[in-house]
This record gives C-alpha cells, sequence and structure tokens, in this order.
C-alpha cells in the first residue's frame, strides 16, 4: 500500500513560508470561505478539515517554529484533528460564527486555542422556518418555539444545590484552564487546554444542583414572535439576537439563525421579483381580443387580450410581482405567458363552423388530387429503389460462391488475391535478408 504524504500547511493555505502571522490569517479566512462545506458551489469538507489543521499549527508561533524545523514529524500529536467534526451543523451560520466556534476567542486573537475563563457567550442555534408563498411576498409574523440553555430556575445558574458552599477549583486555581506539556519530536511546549475538573468554570460546588446536575443551565421552551419582511425569498437567512443558548457562568444569549423555506404556488412561479403566469386563450379570444381575469397575488385582475395574438406572447402586468426586500413600496411585474388552448373535443355545431371558417379563409384541410399523386409516386419510387438494392447484393453473394465453386478449394476470388499478396510480402522479406553474393 503507498502511503501517501501530508500536503505543506503553507501551500495548503496559500502563502509563503516567511508570511506574517496576519498574512496568514487573511489567506486562511479567504480560503475557509471557499472550501467550508456550507459553500454550494465550491464546498469541500475534507479540504476544510486540512485547512483547519494547518491554520492550528501555523497561527502558534511555537508550533510553526516546530513545524519549519522538523516538518509534519514536528507537530505530530499537537493539532486536535477536525475528523470528529460534524460540519454538517454549522449549516446556515456565517463563516465568523463557523471560524469563532472551530477556534473560539483564539482565532480572533491570534492566540491559541484554550477556552477563555470566565463568563462565556452561548451557542448559536438553527431554525428551519417554512411559509407561504403569498406570506413571502406580503410579509408575516411567525410565533417560532426554541429548545435552548437557560439558567436553572433552581440554583439560579449556580450549578449548585441550596445551602451549598461554592469554591475555587484546586486544579485550575480558578483559571478555568490548565497548562499541558506537549511533546513534539525535539522540542516541548504547552498547550492551554480546558480545566477537566471544573469543566472551564473555575469553581466547584460542594453539592452539585439536582435539576441540573451541576451545569448550571437547563433546556427550556421559548417562544419569540419573528417579523419576516416582504418580498423575502426561499433559502433566505435571518438572525435574531439573544435567541440561542444561555452562556455558561452568567455568560450572555447566543443568537439563533432562521433558515426561510418557501412553499411554491400551485399558479405563480416566481423569478427574482418578477412573478411568472400561464395563462390559456381561446381560439376566439385570440383572434377577436377582448379582457379576461387572470390571477395575481392581489387577487383576480383584469388584462387586455390584443386580436391576433400568438401563443407564447408575453403581456407584462406593471408592479404586480414581488415587493423588493427593505423597499416594499417597489414591486417587480407578473409576467403572462400565452399559451393558445386548442380545444381537443367539438360539438356537431363547432365542427361546421370550423369547416365554414376555413371555407371562408380559403384553407384546406385535406390535400388535392395532385398532391396525392406526387405523395404516392415518391413512395412508389422509394420502394422501387430498395428492391434493386436487395437483389444486386444477393447476385453478388451468388456470384462469389460459384467462383468458390470452380476455385476448387473453397477459396473466393477476393481471399484469393489477398493471399498472394501476401506471399509477395513474405518474399520481399526473405530477400531483404539473404546474404548477399559478394
Amino acid at each position: 500500500m503507498i502511503k501517501m504524504s501530508k500536503q505543506d500547511y503553507y501551500e495548503i493555505i496559500g502563502v509563503a513560508k516567511g508570511a506574517s502571522a496576519e498574512e496568514i490569517k487573511k489567506a486562511f479566512r479567504k480560503k475557509a470561505r471557499e472550501l467550508h462545506p456550507d459553500n454550494k458551489d465550491s464546498g469541500d469538507e475534507q479540504a476544510f478539515k486540512e485547512l483547519a489543521e494547518a491554520y492550528e499549527v501555523l497561527s502558534d508561533e511555537q508550533k510553526r517554529a516546530a513545524y519549519d524545523r522538523y516538518g509534519h514529524e514536528g507537530v505530530k500529536g499537537a493539532t486536535r484533528g477536525f475528523d470528529d467534526v460534524d460540519f454538517s451543523s454549522f449549516s446556515g451560520f456565517s463563516m465568523d460564527d463557523i471560524l469563532e466556534s472551530l477556534f473560539g476567542g483564539g482565532f480572533r486573537t491570534s492566540g491559541g486555542f484554550g477556552r477563555s475563563q470566565g463568563p462565556s457567550h452561548g451557542a448559536h442555534l438553527k431554525y428551519d422556518l417554512e411559509i407561504d408563498f403569498l406570506e413571502a411576498v406580503f410579509g408575516c409574523t411567525k410565533k417560532i418555539t426554541v429548545n435552548r440553555l437557560e439558567d436553572c430556575e433552581s440554583c439560579e445558574g449556580s450549578g449548585g444545590a441550596p445551602g451549598s458552599k461554592i469554591t475555587t477549583c484546586e486544579t485550575c486555581g480558578g483559571m478555568g484552564q490548565v497548562k499541558e506539556l506537549v511533546n513534539m519530536l525535539f522540542v516541548q511546549t504547552y498547550q492551554v487546554t480546558t480545566c477537566p475538573k471544573c469543566s472551564g468554570r473555575g469553581k466547584q460546588v460542594e453539592k452539585p444542583c439536582r435539576d441540573c446536575k451541576g451545569q448550571g443551565l437547563h433546556r427550556k421552551k421559548e417562544d419569540f414572535d419573528l417579523k419576516v419582511p416582504s418580498g423575502i425569498d426561499d433559502g433566505a437567512r435571518m438572525r435574531l439576537t439573544g435567541a440561542g443558548d444561555k452562556g455558561a457562568q452568567g455568560g450572555g444569549f447566543g443568537d439563533l439563525f432562521i433558515i426561510v423555506h418557501v412553499k411554491q404556488h400551485k399558479d405563480f412561479i416566481r423569478e427574482g421579483n418578477t412573478i411568472h403566469l400561464k395563462q390559456p386563450v381561446s381560439f376566439s379570444m385570440a383572434a377577436l381580443g377582448g379582457e379576461l381575469m387572470v390571477p395575481t397575488v392581489e387577487g383576480s385582475k383584469v388584462l387586455k387580450i390584443p386580436k391576433g395574438i400568438q401563443s407564447g406572447t408575453k403581456l407584462i402586468m406593471k408592479d404586480m410581482g414581488v415587493p423588493i426586500l427593505n423597499y416594499p413600496n417597489r414591486r417587480g411585474d407578473q409576467v403572462v405567458h400565452i399559451n393558445l388552448d386548442t380545444p381537443q373535443k367539438l360539438s356537431r355545431e363547432e365542427k361546421e363552423l370550423f369547416e365554414k371558417l376555413a371555407e371562408i379563409r380559403g384553407e384546406r384541410l385535406d390535400l388535392d388530387k395532385e398532391q396525392r399523386e406526387e405523395v404516392k409516386k415518391a413512395k412508389e419510387a422509394k420502394e422501387s429503389g430498395a428492391h434493386k438494392k436487395t437483389e444486386s447484393e444477393s447476385s453478388s453473394e451468388k456470384s462469389d460462391s460459384e467462383a468458390s465453386k470452380n476455385n476448387g478449394s473453397g477459396t473466393s476470388k477476393k481471399e484469393k488475391k489477398k493471399e498472394e499478396k501476401n506471399d509477395t510480402f513474405l518474399d520481399k522479406i526473405v530477400d531483404a535478408f539473404r546474404p548477399k553474393e559478394e
């Protein structure tokens, strides 16, 4: 089995080996936007994991120095790895939210990857909202229910049972973080990690709260009124500030990201701010013109049909489309696609009327005698040519068979000629290699 060598970290991010920390960070952000799995055009989950691993090393001074000197072996075991990260859970979040979730505060300050001490901001949540076509056009208010983390009511977020003492964690000294010595080939460095004893709180409770198991937080359903603006489109994202999870140790609430899904309409097709509608029109209306009622998002409206209109013609109904997002007083148009409705069943009276109309307009509904004769002659000529071709092929096969009998060897003229040609060619080869007389 061939073992594939790992790609150079600088090449993965797309910077030179002597690039500054700010250049590495800038290049990483640009490439992360292209590769993260939520990008439908260029997303690549495996490449994004490799990019995150490269940034983790090159953004840390000690790890980068070890990598520059010893290569991948120098940082072996020093990276957290991203194979266990489920990137599908980040769908709908902004790139800043994804990077902050992966690298924490360290990404924003270009420091380590440890968890900050003290109160931490709550996690962001995602919510899928389905609305009707007309609700997307004119906007609406939706009540949504979110199951989010909030302070435990029993312990008021402290994590301790009533009357229980809260002391400073002995393991981390109240910092919420501990330093671990990491061996990287010939170099030793310290890596900051969350304290395993107090889970980053910096404090310990004598007797944990029964309801929240000492976490200080529990899940609770909360209702929110969401105002959906007019003109919103399918796949649009909204952000409800402070509607996410509560942060630990008295930290603030995260945000709620809403992904809007718009149901299809049975009549209307939306294209940006334009609405398309297929409208059947009868022969009489198409020829004579007139007025008819057509559906719009505001109900049925009068549409004038010009006489002599053809199937496929587009008629524009101004300002009857979708309002422009954030500009509700400006709207798109409705495009009506005319489709000539051909009757499939006719009564005797209708048939006579159509035949009379054809007679008045001088239209023939069948072929005349001369046209029929031309079609008949063309058909006979085609059949005659096919018959002659069949006879010719049969005669050729018979000739080959007789030639084979006359030769007595069962070999046709073509085969015999081919053998003679091969013999001549062999003779030439023999002559070429025959010793020449001096």
